[in-house]
């Protein structure tokens, strides 16, 4: 008896010590002499896969009393899916505590003004966000896009609003889309505030996208507009090259990276050289400049313009002075030569 009496006491001050110990590790980083790590917990992921595959990273240690902790404190029943980042400075208990939160490290996309939605597939897929064809799937999902915009449109093109927005791996497409939405709507009404003149809502975002991509100097948009305005005016084919590039977009799905001779001619319900008045819908998202220089033409009689081949335009009033700077700048190949629109976004 004496002898289990004696056992048992240095057994209990062994197990004590054990668990003191290993309490002690938890409050440990594992990983000091590590970089950041990004770990994806998978859905329907169990909690020994889990602390397994982060074990393998260094974040943790797989032993017997991380399980029987993790099962006593329910950290093996509450972990969520999500994409973390773990770093050195994270003991493992927090880590532990990291894995139960299903908070996803955000990544930063930005969307510049004037991008189509061709353009925003491909970031996100470039990202890992999303699949090329799965995002243009739901942004030309026409039930979603009336549940969204209240109208029948064909895509949310032109609506959704270019900004830097924060995504992780559990952001939705849908999600993304109500957030661009939002944005746009708040945008749009800033737009209004001051407006020269009123448009419905479609016309305004179809102009302000055709507004925008033919912009390659920001002081020059209130001009492009007028321009427009007035040719709408007197009934005249608008003539925009940009509307020519997602006319073909549209019937084919491939963006082109040039206009051919006989794409002028191509009679799509955008191209405006070949159908009168404004384009079926949005080439374009516009950001919140075009959608005031829209509603705010310069007054001009201004009918024409052809670009400097640096970003600027000539604008002309009579066809022949236009045709005079359409030789001047575009026939001539050394007007062109070395030169890029791109050129005056690199001198601001």
């Amino acid at each position: 008896m004496k002898y289990f009496v004696s056992f048992l006491f240095v057994s209990v001050i062994a197990v004590s010590a054990y668990v003191l110990t290993s309490l002690n590790s938890l409050e440990q980083s594992t990983a000091i002499e590590k970089t950041e790590q990004l770990y994806v917990l998978e859905m329907g992921s169990n909690f020994h896969r889990v602390l397994s595959e982060v074990s393998q990273l260094g974040y943790l240690e797989s032993n017997l009393f991380i399980k029987l902790y993790a099962k006593a404190t329910g950290y093996n029943a509450k972990i969520k899916a999500g994409e973390y980042s773990l770093t050195p400075s994270l003991s493992q208990l927090q880590v532990l505590e990291l894995l139960t939160t299903g908070k996803s490290k955000d990544m930063k996309v930005t969307f510049q003004e004037g991008l189509n939605i061709h353009d925003m597939a491909k970031i996100l897929e470039s990202k890992g966000l999303y699949k090329y064809s799965d995002f243009l799937n739901v942004v030309r999902d026409k039930k979603f896009v009336k549940e969204i915009l209240g109208k029948d449109l064909p895509s949310f093109e032109g609506y959704l609003f270019p900004e830097t927005y924060f995504l992780s791996k559990n952001t939705t497409v849908k999600a993304l889309i109500k957030k661009m939405v939002h944005n746009f709507f708040k945008n749009y009404e800033l737009s209004l505030s001051g407006a020269q003149m009123k448009l419905d809502r479609t016309t305004h975002v179809v102009l302000a996208s055709m507004i925008e991509k033919e912009t390659g100097a920001p002081e020059e948009r209130n001009l492009i507009s007028s321009v427009f305005h007035n040719r709408i005016g007197l009934k005249m084919r608008l003539q925009s090259d940009p509307t020519i590039l997602y006319g073909i977009f549209d019937k084919t799905g491939i963006y082109p990276s040039n206009i051919r001779k006989k794409d002028i001619l191509e009679k799509t319900r955008y191209n405006t050289y070949a159908v009168p008045g404004l384009p079926y819908g949005p080439i374009a998202n516009p950001g919140l400049a075009s959608l005031k220089a829209a509603v705010n033409p310069v007054p001009s009689k201004k009918l024409y313009f052809v670009s400097r081949n640096d970003g600027t335009h000539v604008f002309s009033e009579t066809l022949k002075q236009h045709n005079t700077a359409v030789r001047k700048f575009q026939m001539d190949p050394r007007a062109r030569q070395g030169k890029s629109w791109r050129d005056r976004t690199k001198r601001k």
